[in-house]
Parts: C-alpha cells; sequence; structure tokens
C-alpha cells in the first residue's frame, strides 16, 4: 500500500508542477513516479492511512502560519543582531528533548528549526536535538527546549503522529 500511495502522490505532484496533460508528459511522470516509488517506497511512512485524516491536513495548515510567523520573528532577531553596534550573540549548541516519537516527526522538526533564521539543527540522536543557537536565553534546558520547539513540536505531532 505504501508504493501504491507514494505512486500516487508522485504523479499527483508531477501533474501539479508541468501542469501539462499531454501523452508525453503523462508517459514521463507516471515512469518517473514508479522509479520514485520503488526507490524510495520503502522508507515512506508506514501508516498510510494518516493520510486520509483530514484534520491532518488542517493542522497542516495551521503549521504553515505559525512556521511563517516564527520565521518572520526571527528573521527580524537576525536581522536585529545583525545591526546592532554591538553585535549581542551568544551562540552555543543546546540539546534540545523531543516527545516526538517517529523518525519522519523529529526530521520535520529538525528542518522546521534549520529553516527558521539564527537556528540550526546539528544533529538527532535519539530523543535529542542538538541544535545551533546564534542567541541562548537561558541556561535553563526546560527554558530553552520551549523556546525553541514549543511552537512547532505540538503541531508536528498533530499532524505525523
Amino acid at each position: 500500500m505504501r508504493y501504491v500511495t507514494l505512486f500516487i502522490l508522485s504523479l499527483i505532484f508531477w501533474l501539479l508542477l508541468t501542469f501539462d496533460f499531454a501523452v508525453p508528459n503523462l508517459i514521463v511522470g507516471t515512469v518517473s513516479s514508479i522509479i520514485c516509488a520503488l526507490f524510495f517506497g520503502r522508507v515512506f511512512i508506514t501508516n498510510v492511512y494518516k493520510l486520509l485524516q483530514p484534520q491532518r491536513y488542517f493542522w497542516f495548515i495551521v503549521y504553515l502560519f505559525i512556521f511563517i510567523w516564527e520565521c518572520i520573528k526571527a528573521n527580524f532577531d537576525v536581522a536585529y543582531r545583525v545591526l546592532h553596534p554591538a553585535m549581542p550573540i551568544r551562540p552555543g549548541i543546546v540539546k534540545v528533548k523531543t516527545t516526538l516519537k517517529s523518525d519522519l516527526a523529529k526530521m520535520l522538526l529538525a528542518n522546521s528549526i534549520t529553516m527558521t533564521p539564527g537556528t540550526i539543527s546539528v544533529d538527532i540522536i535519539d530523543d535529542y536535538l542538538y541544535i545551533h543557537w546564534i542567541y541562548i536565553r537561558s541556561e535553563d534546558p526546560e527554558v530553552y527546549t520551549e523556546i525553541i520547539t514549543g511552537a512547532f513540536e505540538k503541531y508536528i505531532k498533530r499532524i505525523i503522529e
């Protein structure tokens, strides 16, 4: 079932990208989607029935708005630090504990943190993410975990898990 779902999603994505329904384009899209499903089907999500739950799409849209808002705030924060004459930075790597269980959810969280200016995900080991942060605001692990992952983690849990 994973392979079929990945094939269908890949073909839909292909058609949305090209928006060309000519026969040669459909053939190339179908062959590409089959190859994609064969190579990546085993690492695709295990419970494909989760894709059929409409509330996950709702939470994904909410997550996109939260992510965009966090990126805007982080852009202004980094711009302030760069333009300030004293350049107020306190860089360091923090160890953040996540409650997410699936590898896909952890990867989405790590990539969301990396795409937010001022933070870069360095590594994921078990339930811990190692994050390089431009300004460490607290020495307390619970406080900086909430600052870094708080906005993302609860929505990723509703989407993926």
